[in-house]
């Protein structure tokens, strides 16, 4: 259950008591332009309530690329165009037949360990990726990483078995964070959890587990990326990285002065916090939405019209509109989402909702006869379908409220959809991860590309298992259309391919999406110039500033 704002907010004025005050934070000047009568504050320590803590900062979770973000540095970032640009790389390039990519890198930057961020340290990253140091980073180049080296201290060298010609965009993600090769190799595995060594603009300086994570400045940062607002180091001393999982209690922290900027914004908070002055980012991830994928290996669902059956069943955008109050958007693509490249407006408008066609579907199935409680059944077997999600993890509570509509609206054809709030902890140890847990998988995948279609519908085999693949049964014919657009080095031709391959899964009713998964920020008016990053929707700190 939630927990109550009045247990909350006691402890939370407690921590928020020891802050620096702004008045003492340090010599004013000249406000910038859009913070007419205010006074720019050089220093101070910025209150964030974030709702969901990581085991470790950096690894393959979304949530530890947003705290990552402010410590490592990558090769490579993106702008608000979707074009790369550089950050650690100065320029690259890649060779005619795409099998070899040449990073140069900055001269001069060095990690806060005092050892130099070269192509050496850099190629280290890459092989302790694939080694398992991030299990996101391998996902996404297993099956086209060959090998990383360094031709001198400024040159990298990629060398691939297929041509990913999308590699330097996928390398803008957090979870490709540069780390000191001096700290991976002489610190201990818990030291680098808790404390990963960059470049970044800020340096890990304590973690509270339950409570917070103390980020201070790099009075040294030499290295920020193309599109930052500045370069040289923060404007602030610190960050207090707090971790508020109740979103009603990060909203009223927020509005009562206690921290100066949340993550996650509930939907029924956006116009109150919106008339109330505060500054207000919503960012639509790209990659996968929130989707539910069928579990084709047992009954109902390995009956194609079953599974059409419950995709029209559902009024999904009346569900997503009630519930996210114009703030979360609709999204019908089961493959990926609007805001990525090579998305496909035939395969998300393939299932408006149509009850007499669900019904008609299901009893062409064989799904003829009624339980007690109304569900259909057949052969004396309940229509039942076990929906498992992560609930205040991977499935916020306006997502949660979403799942309950779609469990009431199937309810109408005859199906029982039987909904398993499943706690971070059992969720990430594996529970209700095997094909007969379950008969419906919802969640998202982030990425910068169409290219997410490889990492969810790649096929599982017992020498390459892709347990990402929650479908569990493999499409060769789709596998071959994705691998086929990551390889193709015209871009048009590519988003063609990857069109096609959401139509596949739209067509055999494979996924049906949700909604769009978003990053969310509201942020006081007296701290200016924080951002959202274009890869992921993670919140930049390192321009931000006090006004007073």
């Amino acid at each position: 259950m939630p927990t109550k704002i009045s247990a909350l907010l006691p402890a939370l004025a407690l921590a928020l008591g020891a802050a620096i005050a702004l008045t003492g934070c340090g010599a004013g000047s000249a406000a910038p332009a859009g913070t007419a009568g205010a006074t720019k504050v050089n220093g101070g320590t910025i209150q964030y309530a974030h709702q969901q803590e990581p085991s470790c900062v950096f690894g393959g979770w979304i949530e530890q690329a947003y705290l990552s973000y402010q410590v490592l540095d990558n090769l490579v970032s993106l702008d608000s165009n979707h074009k790369v640009v550089p950050w650690l790389a100065d320029s690259w390039s890649t060779s005619a037949d795409g099998l070899t990519w040449r990073f140069t890198l900055k001269k001069g930057v060095k990690f806060t360990d005092g050892t130099p961020v070269d192509a050496a340290a850099v190629a280290y990253n890459f092989d302790y990726w694939l080694k398992g140091g991030n299990s996101t980073a391998q996902v996404w180049l297993a099956g086209y990483y060959s090998s990383a080296r360094a031709v001198d201290a400024q040159t990298l060298q990629i060398t691939l078995t297929a041509p990913y010609p999308r590699l330097a965009d996928t390398l803008t993600q957090g979870y490709f964070g540069i780390q000191s090769q001096h700290a991976l190799t002489t610190r201990t595995a818990a030291q680098n959890c808790e404390a990963p060594i960059g470049s970044g603009a800020f340096i890990v300086t304590k973690w509270n587990r339950g409570q917070n994570i103390l980020l201070t400045r790099n009075t040294n940062y030499t290295s920020a990326p193309a599109n930052a607002r500045h370069t040289g180091a923060p404007y602030v001393n610190a960050i207090d990285w707090k971790f508020v999982p109740d979103a009603t209690t990060r909203a009223a922290a927020l509005k009562s002065g206690q921290v100066d900027a949340i993550y996650d914004v509930p939907s029924i908070e956006w116009s109150t916090l919106k008339s109330g002055g505060f500054q207000l980012e919503r960012y639509v991830t790209p990659g996968r939405p929130q989707q539910l994928t069928f579990n084709l290996s047992r009954a109902p669902f390995d009956d194609e019209n079953v599974r059409k059956a419950f995709a029209y069943s559902l009024d999904r955008e009346a569900i997503v509109k009630t519930i996210g109050r114009g703030v979360i958007p609709f999204e019908g693509n089961g493959g990926v989402s609007r805001t990525t490249p090579g998305y496909n407006t035939a395969a998300a408008d393939e299932y408006s909702s149509d009850p007499a066609k669900a019904k008609s579907l299901l009893d062409a199935a064989g799904w003829t006869g009624r339980d007690k409680d109304g569900y259909r059944t057949k052969d004396g077997t309940t229509l039942e379908v076990v929906l498992p999600y992560g609930a205040g993890s991977i499935i916020n509570a306006d997502g949660a409220a979403i799942l309950q509509g779609i469990q009431e609206q199937a309810k109408g054809v005859g199906f029982k959809v039987t909904l398993v709030p499943v706690p971070q902890s059992e969720l990430f140890a594996g529970a209700y991860s095997k094909p007969t847990e379950k008969d419906l998988s919802v969640g998202y995948w982030t990425a910068v590309t169409s290219g997410i279609l490889y990492v969810n519908w790649r096929q599982s085999t017992a020498t390459a298992p892709n347990y990402n693949n929650a479908a569990f049964v493999n499409q060769p014919e789709l596998e071959k259309i994705i691998l086929a657009a990551n390889s193709e080095s015209d871009v048009s031709k590519q988003n063609a391919l990857y069109a096609q391959a959401q139509k596949y899964i739209a067509d055999h009713a494979l996924a049906i999406g949700v909604y769009d998964r978003l990053s969310t920020l509201a942020v006081s008016p007296r701290l200016k110039g924080v951002w959202q990053e274009n890869a992921q929707g993670g919140p930049v700190f390192d321009d931000a500033y006090f006004v007073k």
